[in-house]
Order: C-alpha cells, then sequence, then structure tokens
C-alpha cells in the first residue's frame, strides 16, 4: 500500500488524502462563494425594496461577476467528481458526497459530510431568497407598467394592447405635389 493509499475502516476501500483535501477544500469555496450570493441577494432585496433602482443594479452586476466566478468552482467539482469516480469505479454522475466520503477516514468524511450540509442550506436559503426577490421585481415592474398606462395608455400611442397592429393614422400627405407625373 502506498503513503496516498491508506484502508479506510470498514469499507476495503483506501482513503485518498489528496482528494479528501481537495473535496474540503472545495466544499470551503463552495460555501464563501454561496454566502457571497446570499449576501448580495439580501441586498438586492433591500434595494428593491428602497426602490433604489442604482443599488439594485449594483447587484445585480455584482451577483453577475460571482456567477461568473462559480464557473471556476464548478469546473473543479467536475474533476474531483470523475476522480472520485474513477476511484470508486462509478460515472460522475453517480458520485455523491455520501459515496467520496468512503473514501475518507471518518473524522474527515464528517468534516465533508458536514460541511455539504451547511453549502445545501446556503443554497436552499439562496434559492428562496432570489425567487422573493424575483417576484418583487415583477411586482414592482407591474406597478410601474400601471402608473404609466395611468399616464399615457399604450392605446393613445397608436399600438393595440399586446404587440398588434399600428392603429395611429397616417400623416395626412401635403396638399401639393413637388412633382405631377400625371398628364
Amino acid at each position: 500500500m502506498s503513503a496516498t493509499a491508506l484502508p479506510h475502516g470498514g469499507t476495503g476501500l483506501p482513503v485518498d488524502p489528496l482528494l479528501t483535501n481537495d473535496v474540503v477544500a472545495h466544499l470551503d469555496a463552495q460555501i464563501t462563494s454561496a454566502a457571497r450570493l446570499l449576501e448580495i441577494a439580501m441586498a438586492q432585496a433591500a434595494a428593491i425594496a428602497e426602490r433604489d433602482v442604482d443599488a439594485v443594479v449594483r447587484q445585480i452586476t455584482a451577483f453577475q461577476a460571482e456567477l461568473e466566478r462559480r464557473t471556476r468552482i464548478e469546473d473543479e467539482r467536475a474533476r474531483l467528481l470523475a476522480r472520485a469516480g474513477a476511484a470508486l469505479r462509478l460515472s460522475p454522475a453517480e458520485v455523491t458526497i455520501t459515496r467520496i466520503t468512503l473514501l475518507m477516514g471518518p473524522a474527515e468524511a464528517q468534516i465533508a459530510a458536514s460541511r455539504s450540509a451547511e453549502l445545501q442550506g446556503l443554497l436552499s436559503e439562496l434559492s428562496a431568497r432570489h425567487a422573493s426577490n424575483q417576484a418583487l421585481m415583477r411586482q414592482e415592474l407591474a406597478f410601474l407598467d400601471h402608473l404609466l398606462n395611468l399616464i399615457e395608455p399604450v392605446t393613445a400611442l397608436g399600438y393595440e394592447q399586446g404587440g398588434g397592429r399600428n392603429t395611429m393614422p397616417a400623416a395626412p400627405l401635403p396638399g401639393h405635389h413637388a412633382l405631377d407625373l400625371h398628364a
């Protein structure tokens, strides 16, 4: 047995210390990113409630920037799933945190499971906050649409509701012609 393949208690699978460290570090990166996204979503909710358009736009920009950073994290996740899958003789799609912990010592497996649960909680909270923000934005935009229609109904602008045909009458032609081609 090599230094990187220690026996795991009871499973018969070797412990992979490198994979263990990489998985725990990856979970930490995921937690940090999810917490940052949640913080941004909460700031966005406050900006929406205050009807602070500039702050909403800033938070959307920050959210998009963090999502771009997450691309690297997701690439690393795919590599870790492939590594764990190879060790477990499974496809990456079949790899779960529970299965990955079979390649860890008991203490590290507990740490990884705990961090995975923390991440799932953060992602659940983020999803709920994001859905709430979307609903608030739809509500605010519907209110704005209502106000604009009170000021100047869409039909007065020459368009039917729903994007139909133009109902604005054509401008009358001038009374004289610069060039009369009729004989």
